[in-house]
């Protein structure tokens, strides 16, 4: 294994265990335009509980990474910070463990060089607030498009640069087909302003705590359905079925 790979973790997703955690929470589908702040909250709230209804291997370590220990580490690193090939490579894998399963961009991540991941990220983090600049500075890496980008700006800066999954791009801007930085924009423009709407001196809201609200919700959401509808379910295994390789 080369410099900077880290070991890709089992991706490929199980059956999905029981609900009956999403059906306590009581989730319901978030409306954007919602000014709610408490039921933002509970979404927010409920984002550990739906994690672990997702099914797929590593998901919870792979999050707690993610959401616990990346920030640290960068933070560690300031006034330079940045992150590694094998850091960037376990981001991927949270990425792909809580949204699509696409395998080649986690192959093109782990094989760059640490060096060169190192030296992007740094002027990425450095262009922070001007979130265009960063996330140009990061989609040269080959496999980092705008979405990976900002999954890496989110856990340094989650005040400034949220999260493009595709949950929350549908809630936010109505569909998920475009990944370009343009779009992200667009969504980190809406985002931003709902993010300082629902907070209060008490209580703040940053624009990462908006999109894991709104990724709770619908994936929430969507397992309530599935509970219920047992032709669905057998539609979604099929699903799952067909995307392992």
């Amino acid at each position: 294994m080369g410099r900077g790979e880290s070991k890709p973790a089992n991706l490929e997703p199980r059956n999905p265990p029981p609900t009956t955690a999403i059906f306590a929470a009581g989730l319901v589908l978030m409306d954007f335009e919602s000014s709610d702040a408490a039921l933002w909250r509970e979404a927010l709230v409920s984002y550990e509980t739906v994690i672990k209804t997702v099914g797929k291997p590593d998901i919870i370590s792979l999050d707690d990474f993610y959401r616990k220990e990346l920030p640290d580490l960068l933070h560690q690193r300031d006034p330079n910070p940045y992150i590694t090939t094998d850091e960037l490579s376990r981001l991927m894998q949270w990425k792909l463990a809580r949204g699509k399963w696409r395998p080649r961009l986690l192959s093109f991540v782990s094989s760059l060089d640490d060096a060169v991941v190192r030296d992007a990220s740094a002027k990425a983090f450095a262009s922070l607030p001007d979130v265009s600049k960063a996330v140009t500075e990061l989609t040269v890496l080959k496999g980092v498009g705008p979405a990976t980008a900002s999954a890496v700006l989110a856990a340094y800066a989650p005040d400034v640069a949220p999260f493009m999954s595709d949950e929350a791009l549908v809630a936010v801007i109505g569909d998920s087909k475009d990944y370009s930085l343009k779009r992200y924009m667009m969504f980190v423009e809406k985002m931003q302003p709902k993010a300082k709407e629902l907070s209060t001196l008490e209580d703040l809201f940053t624009p990462s705590d908006v999109e894991r609200a709104l990724w709770s919700s619908t994936v929430g959401a969507k397992m309530r359905t599935l509970s219920t509808k047992p032709d669905e379910v057998e539609k979604e295994k099929k699903s799952r079925r067909k995307r392992k390789r």
